[in-house]
């Protein structure tokens, strides 16, 4: 069976708040947890009132804590977002709390919109330093030297894996050149996603870290007990990706009986492009679907994405997906 994993970005639904989401989270691990998943994932995302995983760190160390032998990690940290140091301290900790249990993503765009990129970055250079803070946060999981100036206290020699994330060829090539794993954001902008692919594994170099690539692509799976269920359950994420394009982010909303009447034809294009690795259905389909998705990219690794409004419909349809990958 391909290796799966959960991304959860702790969503907000409309007549909630933000500690039900925490405790749906919180809910659901433990269910990948018995179920079998190999990791569970957040992402921090800024100023989106349907997100609430924005103090990624934090909401890892509470999931961590909950669970036993799940792997928790950030997928990712936007580390333009804050500093090397800062984010060895936090996993540092977090690792030495959970060890063997905490992974960290990496990301170098800045997770929010502009205006509350400015007000994260408040000393920041640009996103071109990505490749050396990747290198400056590498070294502050390694050993401390004699002397050294400046350590990750805890963090230096405590092993963390480091992961680097994107949805184009630069991180690809990055981890490449590095010997990283890599996950790539085919959950939402799958364009580049088979060339992102063949460039990594191409230009892949051993490191200390990793003797081969290991990728991970995401996938959208939203499965349930028939196939109109599961697409009516579908249009809560496809309204929330319109609402983000009109420049109206808000709380997740319900799913709609009628999702065609509600988007424009220009709306349904882009939707369907950004969500093109999507696999929808009942048991059946959404086996199928995933065998036919890991047949023709190969990943090592799945990570599954569900933005569901109902909670335990969305415990049901990671229920049914793991099943349906457990045929693969």
């Amino acid at each position: 069976m391909i290796p799966v994993s959960v991304l959860d970005l702790a969503p907000v639904t409309e007549g909630s708040t933000v500690g039900q989401a925490f405790a749906n989270s919180l809910d659901l691990a433990r269910h990948a947890e018995r179920l079998g998943y190999t990791r569970y994932w957040l992402a921090e995302h800024h100023n989106m009132p349907g997100i609430a995983s924005a103090a990624t760190a934090v909401l890892i160390g509470h999931i961590a804590s909950a669970t036993t032998s799940i792997r928790v990690g950030a997928g990712g940290i936007m580390l333009p977002n804050h500093s090397p140091l800062q984010v060895a301290e936090q996993f540092g900790t977090l690792a030495s709390l959970h060890p063997g249990r905490i992974d960290l993503g990496l990301g170098r765009a800045p997770g929010t919109d502009q205006a509350t990129a400015r007000a994260l970055r408040r000393y920041f250079d640009g996103a071109d330093t990505f490749p050396r803070d990747v290198q400056e946060l590498l070294a502050y999981f390694e050993p401390a030297l004699p002397g050294q100036a400046v350590q990750a206290v805890p963090g230096a020699g405590v092993e963390v894996p480091v992961w680097l994330l994107g949805s184009s060829l630069f991180s690809a090539q990055l981890a490449a050149r590095l010997g990283l794993p890599f996950a790539f954001a085919s959950h939402f902008a799958p364009d580049q996603m088979d060339e992102a692919l063949a460039l990594y594994r191409s230009q892949f170099q051993p490191s200390a870290r990793l003797a081969a690539p290991h990728a991970v692509l995401g996938i959208n799976v939203v499965a349930a007990e028939t196939r109109e269920r599961a697409r009516r359950l579908f249009t809560t994420q496809q309204q929330s990706f319109v609402r983000l394009r009109r420049g109206m982010p808000g709380l997740i909303p319900p799913p709609i009986d009628d999702i065609e009447s509600w988007w424009s034809p220009q709306e349904k294009s882009g939707v369907e492009r950004a969500l093109a690795c999507a696999v929808v259905g009942d048991a059946d389909e959404v086996a199928a679907g995933l065998a036919a998705f890991v047949a023709r990219h190969r990943p090592d690794e799945l990570m599954l994405t569900a933005n569901i409004f109902d909670h335990a419909a969305r415990v049901r349809s990671f229920e049914l997906a793991y099943g349906a990958a457990s045929r693969i």
